[in-house]
C-alpha cells in the first residue's frame, strides 16, 4: 500500500479519536487493509499522522462494531462467514416480509403513519440531497427497516430484526460504496414505504424482496473477496 493512500482525517470539531475512527472505518470497508495482516497501533498511527492513543480508542469502537476481530497475536480486519451471512439474510427477509404480509391479510392491520411518516420524510430529504457513499450509511438503513417493520403493528418483529441486524452489520457496511447504490437504496425505501401506506402491498413486497436480495448479493460478493485476500495473506505470512 502506497503511503498517503489512506483516508484523510475529517475536518470536524469531533475529538481526534472519533475522526480516526471514521477514516479507519472507511479504509477497512474499502479494502485498504488486508484481512490477513495485523492492525498494529504503531502502523496505523503513522498512516493517519496521529499518536497511538486515538488509534487505540478508534480500534476499540471498531471492535465493538464488529469490523475488527481479536486473534491471539492482535487485531485483524473482520473476516465474514459466507454461510452465516446467507442464513441471516434469509431470516431478515422473512421478518420484513411478514410485516407487509400481516397488513395485507387483515384490512384492519395498517401501517402506522405516525411511526413511518417521519421516517419517510427523512428519506425524501435524502433523495433531495443524497449523501456521499459511506459505510456508516448502514445506520440509516437499519433505522428505516426497523421503523417500517415496527409500523406494521407487531413490535416483537422489529426487536427480532434488530437482533439480526446486530449480527450482520459488519458485513452490511460493505454495501454502500457507489453513488448508484446509494441512490437506488433511497428510491426503493421511499417506494416500499409509500406502497405500504397506500395499501399496495404486492408492489411493496416485490420491491422489498429485490432490495434485500440485492443487498445480500453485494455483501456476500464483497465478503468473499475479503476472505480471498485473507487466505492469500495467510499463505505468505511468516
Amino acid at each position: 500500500m502506497k503511503p498517503g493512500s489512506y483516508s484523510e482525517l475529517p475536518e470536524t470539531e469531533e475529538p481526534l479519536a472519533a475522526r480516526v475512527y471514521v477514516a479507519l472505518r472507511a479504509d477497512l470497508m474499502a479494502g485498504k487493509y488486508e484481512p490477513g495482516r495485523r492492525l498494529g497501533e504503531e502502523r496505523l498511527a503513522g498512516n493517519y499522522g496521529v499518536s497511538r492513543t486515538p488509534v487505540r480508542e478508534a480500534l476499540s469502537r471498531l471492535s465493538a462494531d464488529g469490523l475488527v476481530a481479536r486473534e491471539t497475536d492482535g487485531l485483524y480486519p473482520y473476516r465474514p462467514r459466507i454461510d452465516q451471512l446467507n442464513d441471516l439474510y434469509e431470516v431478515r427477509l422473512t421478518l420484513e416480509l411478514r410485516g407487509l404480509a400481516r397488513a395485507a391479510a387483515d384490512p384492519e392491520t395498517v401501517h402506522d403513519r405516525d411511526i413511518i411518516g417521519p421516517e419517510l420524510d427523512r428519506w425524501y430529504a435524502l433523495r433531495a440531497a443524497p449523501p456521499s457513499p459511506d459505510a456508516g450509511f448502514v445506520d440509516s438503513d437499519e433505522r428505516y427497516h426497523v421503523t417500517l417493520l415496527a409500523s406494521a403493528g407487531n413490535p416483537e418483529l422489529a426487536e427480532a430484526l434488530k437482533a439480526v441486524n446486530n449480527r450482520i452489520r459488519p458485513a452490511r457496511m460493505f454495501d454502500y460504496f457507489t453513488d448508484e447504490r446509494m441512490a437506488s437504496t433511497i428510491d426503493e425505501h421511499i417506494a416500499i414505504a409509500e406502497g405500504a401506506l397506500e395499501g399496495r402491498y404486492e408492489e411493496s413486497t416485490k420491491i422489498l424482496t429485490r432490495h434485500i436480495e440485492t443487498s445480500r448479493s453485494i455483501v456476500v460478493t464483497r465478503a468473499e473477496s475479503a476472505l480471498t485476500w485473507a487466505n492469500l495473506a495467510n499463505a505468505v505470512r511468516p
